[in-house]
């Protein structure tokens, strides 16, 4: 069996961090098998490294090693990718295509950030987990692979069992060895020696002198968080090496190229189960459009009541919050619509009634007379009452605007627009 010091050596891992070294061991002991492994630990802790480490000490060090993002992948495509599909099994699907399951056969798939697996996805993996089999899409010929599956995730797998994200019983299958790797703020003795080891590749990568740091700087390297882990520690040692010119650099330095802990960082927003079902745009979307469907139909309520009573005083007093509503709060505007109702109103009286107090005398006599009455237009109608009004009071606004059953503003500005 492969020392642990050598498998570091040959896989480019540096550290000597007890948890860093079991893990390593782990991943030794289980490599000679061909059980399911699940490597866990926080974003950008390297986890990439233990199925390479697994694949090469195996027996299937000959055969193929695919590497697939599950995260990466669109969820309508993924199946496809995994397992193949058969010609028109989809649209766009020209040709049949052979799935990572098959071309892999006798070597070993990588299932990074597995978590992000559509659940339908997770009965397919399933079955070829405990059998070896699985069916190509649009097909329904069965067909078996021998893989090594090595799956890895930065989620928490309880929490996504228990909000129903991901299946127990996949869980379970795939962690028969579970190996964790920690973060890097756990490896405080680590941190200078992987800052070291960038700075010397960058130094060869861009053909310039090694960075060094201070005692200060050193410090700060150590008391730093590191929320993004390995992959965050490589950034700042290339950002550094690339734009310092002063080839030691101090604490005040380094400090420039540390963000402040957790202020301009991604910010990871827990969301529930019922939140993402839909989004907030669309929730708002359909109140506007409820609302918008309500207030019509009021309306169509409110115009149904000024054609069969013609009595606008009474409609406009019971409905002016719905007027309101509808036609906004800008008093010039609201009187305009509001005008606009008592003028229908003026004009469904002389439809139905030859007099104010002629009342028709069946239902046949009041068909003829609106059949009669709908040859003459809305604006000669309205004309020839206001005249007839303003003559019979002498042109006296207030008593015909009683009469017609309009505000005396309405009137006046009714005798403006026709010029009487």
């Amino acid at each position: 069996m492969e020392s642990i010091q050598a498998t570091k050596q040959r896989f480019g891992i540096i550290g000597n961090d007890a948890k860093l070294n079991r893990a390593i061991e782990k991943a030794i002991q289980v490599a000679p098998t061909d059980i399911s492994v699940l490597v866990t630990g926080e974003s950008g802790v390297g986890k990439e490294s233990i199925p390479k480490i697994i694949h090469q000490l195996s027996h299937r060090k000959h055969g193929k090693y695919i590497a697939v993002n599950c995260g990466a992948i669109p969820e309508g495509t993924i199946d496809s990718e995994l397992f193949g599909h058969e010609k028109g099994a989809f649209t766009g699907a020209t040709q049949t295509r052979s799935g990572y399951f098959e071309v892999a056969d006798g070597g070993t798939i990588f299932l990074d950030e597995v978590g992000e697996l559509p659940l339908t996805t997770q009965v397919r993996l399933l079955r070829v987990l405990e059998n070896g089999e699985f069916l190509k899409v649009g097909s329904s010929q069965v067909q078996k692979t021998n893989v090594r599956i090595v799956a890895a995730t930065n989620v928490n797998m309880f929490e996504a069992i228990k909000k129903e994200k991901f299946r127990e019983d996949l869980y379970y299958r795939l962690s028969t060895v579970e190996i964790h790797l920690p973060p890097l703020r756990d490896r405080k003795e680590d941190i200078h020696l992987l800052f070291r080891k960038f700075a010397s590749d960058f130094a060869l990568k861009y053909k310039m002198p090694t960075i060094k740091l201070t005692d200060e700087a050193i410090a700060l390297l150590l008391k730093f968080r590191w929320s993004g882990n390995i992959r965050q520690l490589r950034n700042v040692a290339e950002q550094t090496s690339v734009l310092e010119q002063n080839r030691t650099i101090s604490g005040p330095t380094l400090q420039g190229y540390l963000p402040s802990e957790g202020s301009n960082l991604p910010a990871i927003i827990k969301t529930s189960k019922a939140d993402s079902d839909f989004s907030n745009e669309r929730e708002i979307l359909y109140k506007v459009l409820f609302d918008m469907k309500s207030d019509l139909n009021d309306l169509k309520k409110l115009t149904m009541e000024l054609m069969k009573n013609g009595n606008a005083k009474d409609v406009q007093k019971q409905n002016e919050g719905l007027i309101q509503k509808i036609y906004g709060e800008e008093d010039e505007q609201t009187e305009e619509a509001l005008d606009d109702l008592e003028v229908l109103a003026i004009a469904e009286n002389s439809t139905k009634y030859k007099t104010p107090t002629e009342e028709p005398q069946d239902k046949y006599h009041f068909a003829e007379e609106i059949e009669e009455e709908e040859t003459l237009s809305l604006h000669d109608k309205e004309l020839e009452l206001i005249k007839k009004s303003l003559e019979r009071h002498q042109g006296k606004r207030k008593l015909a605007a009683a009469e017609l059953g309009i505000s005396e503003r309405t009137l006046y500005r009714k005798i403006k627009q026709y010029d009487l």
